[in-house]
């Protein structure tokens, strides 16, 4: 029986349709990922404060996820505007190589797109939340999540790497080609899925009152408040040290391309190790003790890259360390929180508390990410990274007391207005 539960996903051809959308899209991001920071650095000589700028930029959008969540909730069918996102990032990518082939190419650009194309990502992500459960049976949430992670974990293993040498041998504006036909590869494959739109929500209520009222359900919720307030923490100080980490390894460590690509690469395969043992250890310790865990070693693992030293392969050695240790602590920490926060949710809130969680969870990136970047021009960028690395270990002190940490199962997890306790339970 535990060998069919292990692969019932696997048999399943909408799972398998979806699946190979995600895993070709994620492989391409990882190209977009190293390729748009060194344009800004090798192409336009941007500097540490230009370079968060941009990162920041990237995750700007996500402040509106909140009203783009409400306005998806109002769609039956969201499989039309995942697919919508997808073509609109095709078309946003091919801007680049075009302006760069007639030398247009500038930093203005560079921001523009990585808004707009944020905006497209942060559609694509709302209208998810409630594809997900119509896609994938209640009971198998958590092994759903565990596999979308691994492969996003296989991405970053192999994506660095070919990103790094198509970078070198294509130069960066060409090798984002790559990741715009991923995209729509994509799309055709989600509009081969057969998947029962869920019930649209019927209201009359103007959509800032609807957002509100996401907003509210959010941070009275006594799970889904507490993860928001750990994983916020988290990707501040994350973003401080992500939106350096390429400028760091190129300039400060003297890496190529395609060493940056390959120590990535490397690094990634703890993500593939983490996401695969997820699951198995939230069964042995807990759920919630697993996702406290990771919320500690996952900002702390950057130490290792930022006080690397030595020849040149120590220094990528050390890169490719911190990426490993990272990346398998984000997984323990990513998968049975989406999973957790799956259970929990009501059908008809979920785009919204997508989109609620988006708009403070991922709208604090750009924060972070412009932090960096003055820090790093201000103290350095390598002690940059050791201010991001200590800071994050904050992030835990959200669960301590949660009902979260006390988690050990996900089976029996209902949301709140389902269990009049819950209710009463929840924080003014």
């Amino acid at each position: 029986m535990r060998t069919l539960a292990a692969t019932s996903l696997w048999r399943d051809r909408r799972f398998r349709t979806f699946w190979s959308a995600q895993t070709v899209s994620e492989f391409g991001d990882r190209i977009t990922e190293l390729a748009l920071p060194l344009i800004a650095v090798t192409l336009l000589d941007a500097s540490p404060s230009q370079v968060g700028f941009l990162t920041a930029a990237v995750w700007l959008p996500n402040i509106a996820s909140l009203f783009i969540g409400t306005w998806v909730d109002h769609r039956r069918d969201k499989r039309p505007l995942m697919i919508l996102a997808d073509l609109s990032r095709t078309v946003l990518l091919l801007t680049l190589p075009a302006a760069y082939w007639f030398d247009l190419l500038t930093l203005s650009q560079l921001y523009v797109i990585a808004i707009l194309a944020g905006t497209a990502h942060v559609l694509f992500n709302t209208a998810y939340a409630s594809f997900f459960v119509r896609l994938v049976d209640r009971g198998q949430f958590l092994e759903a999540n565990s596999k979308l992670s691994a492969t996003r974990s296989i991405s970053f293993m192999g994506g660095p790497a070919v990103g790094g040498l198509l970078v070198q041998w294509l130069t960066a504006p060409v090798a984002i080609v790559a990741d715009a036909m991923t995209f729509v590869f994509s799309a055709v494959q989600i509009s081969r899925l057969k998947v029962e739109p869920g019930v649209s929500e019927e209201s009359t209520e103007p959509l800032l009152r609807r957002a509100r009222a996401g907003m509210r359900y959010l941070l009275k919720h006594p799970y889904l408040s507490r993860s928001l307030g750990c994983a916020t923490t988290v990707n501040f100080f994350n973003l401080m040290s992500t939106a350096l980490l390429v400028l760091f390894a190129s300039r400060n460590l003297g890496l190529s391309a395609g060493t940056i690509g390959l120590a990535f690469g490397i690094g990634a395969s703890g993500g593939l190790l983490g996401a695969v043992a997820a699951s198995p250890l939230s069964r042995r310790f807990g759920a919630g003790p697993v996702i406290a865990g990771g919320a500690v070693v996952f900002p702390g693992a950057i130490a290792i890259a930022a006080l690397a030293d030595g020849p040149t392969w120590v220094k990528a050695a050390a890169l490719a360390a911190a990426e490993f240790v990272g990346a398998f602590a984000v997984m323990c920490f990513d998968v049975p929180l989406n999973s957790l926060q799956a259970s929990v949710t009501h059908d008809h809130m979920r785009s919204r508390v997508a989109g609620a969680f988006s708009s403070i969870n991922y709208g604090i990136r750009p924060l972070g990410a412009v932090v960096g970047g003055f820090l790093g021009t201000w103290i350095g960028v390598r002690e940059t990274l050791l201010v991001s690395a200590a800071g994050g270990l904050l992030a835990v002190l959200w669960l301590v007391g949660s009902p979260i940490i006390r988690t050990r199962d996900l089976t029996g997890l209902e949301p709140p207005e389902l269990q009049s306790a819950s209710m009463s339970s929840m924080p003014d």
